[in-house]
């Protein structure tokens, strides 16, 4: 039997100021664009409606969501969220920061749209892709 073999990945993390930056980006990219376009006013439904567009931070993950709330009689104006895009920070590039856009099937599985793309043309993508509306 061979005999295993170490290997040392180096990766590339994200600082709290990138961080931060890359969030204030996508927060921007909510209010100007997003929230207008999709969820211009609430329209409270007896079904579970959308309230609400933001986004959050988990790991090296950035994710886009949508909060909804209820408004079946049994849990009325109980809320959750949903993601409906993420961002993935490729760790492997050290040139520059780059991401592989994830849209978020049904199933609840992620699935890459795009690979290695930079911040400004992810957030295009989530901006224009079909696949990655909100609501």
């Amino acid at each position: 039997m061979a005999r295993r073999e170490r290997v040392w990945v180096r990766v590339r993390t994200l600082t709290q100021a990138e961080k931060a930056d890359i969030a204030a980006a996508c927060n921007r990219l909510i209010a100007e664009v997003l929230k207008p376009r999709h969820l211009p006013e609430v329209q409270p439904t007896p079904f579970n409606y959308p309230v609400d567009l933001h986004g959050k931070w988990r790991g090296s993950k950035f994710s886009f969501l949508t909060r909804y709330r209820s408004g079946f009689p049994h849990n009325a104006g109980e809320e959750f969220d949903a993601t409906f895009a993420r961002l993935d920070h490729v760790e492997q590039c050290f040139d520059d920061i780059r991401f592989d856009v994830m849209w978020r099937r049904h199933t609840g599985q992620y699935w890459p749209l795009h690979r290695e793309v930079p911040l400004a043309e992810a957030l295009r993508l989530v901006e224009t892709e079909p696949h990655l509306r909100p609501c």
